[in-house]
């Protein structure tokens, strides 16, 4: 099947449906009690790992100077999101870590982007859904500087 002339390219297309499920996910988030995070506050915190990470190494993948990661730590922290924390490996360092109230807002993030890509899975049919998830983690090797 040939595409409109007017289709944008594969890379808007992605974005598209990404720009979707944020937002979905934002409301779902807000709507079950935190909505004192914002957009770009969430952004941020869905960079943090499990184990903590510092806040340099937050600031070079959100692409943000230090003092913009700084700002934004500070305000998830005093929503009680994150928390500041010895970096076992290295005295003079802090690792920010996800808090119980980061946690629980993560639980409402993950089950509506699970819901998200049931729908997804049942538009495009299982076999479509498992070949275009294929297809963007295999992107990712050659996308993602911090995949892996």
């Amino acid at each position: 099947m040939a595409e409109p002339p007017d289709t944008p390219n594969t890379g808007v297309l992605m974005f598209v449906a990404y720009r979707s499920m944020e937002q979905r996910i934002f409301e779902a988030v807000h709507a079950a009690g935190f909505a004192d995070v914002t957009l770009a506050q969430g952004r941020f915190f869905a960079r943090i790992q499990q184990q903590g990470n510092r806040l340099t190494e937050l600031a070079e993948m959100a692409q943000v100077t230090k003092q913009t990661a700084q700002f934004m730590v500070d305000q998830l922290e005093k929503h009680g999101y994150v928390t500041r924390e010895p970096d076992p490996t290295d005295a003079r360092a802090r690792l920010v870590r996800i808090a119980p109230r980061g946690r629980a807002a993560q639980d409402v993030a993950q089950a509506t982007e699970q819901a998200i890509e049931r729908e997804w899975a049942h538009h495009l049919g299982a076999e479509r859904m498992a070949a275009l998830r294929d297809a963007v983690v295999r992107l990712r090797e050659i996308t993602d500087p911090y995949a892996g």
